[in-house]
């Protein structure tokens, strides 16, 4: 079964309906039938919310966020080994810190896609399986 990381970039297209949508709603839909699971890091979801809150103020917030839960979505938490890595892959690779958290979630491990619309991923081609979303 595949597990399917998602970045923050990969949800933001999701809640905003834009370009990479439907590939996401397809993963969710997988994820509901039971044909795959999807994972995003507490860091990442951090990201989304502070995104969201931004974009569609506080009263809508926790309605948007709570509108994915449903989704299967896996909010994997921020443990210190966690960190610690991901601050290897922030220094190694040069990607940023939120996005290090995601890319632990998929590196070395084959039935996990990472799942973004970031081509700053590129840089981990190598360490991790990557379904990059279209441009928008």
């Amino acid at each position: 079964m595949t597990i399917y990381v998602l970045d923050s970039s990969a949800v933001l297209r999701y809640i905003d309906r834009e370009v990479g949508s439907d590939r996401v709603i397809e993963i969710f839909k997988a994820c509901v039938l039971g044909n795959g699971q999807a994972r995003i890091s507490a860091v990442q979801w951090g990201e989304i919310a502070g995104n969201v809150r931004r974009k569609f103020g506080a009263q809508h917030q926790s309605r948007i966020l709570d509108s994915l839960i449903p989704l299967d979505l896996e909010i994997v938490p921020a443990t210190s080994e966690r960190a610690v890595h991901a601050a290897e892959l922030r220094i190694d690779r040069k990607i940023s810190y939120a996005d290090a958290f995601a890319a632990e979630l998929a590196i070395g491990i084959a039935d996990h896609v990472l799942v973004t619309a970031d081509y700053g991923f590129k840089a981990l081609d190598d360490l991790a399986r990557i379904e990059f979303l279209p441009a928008k």
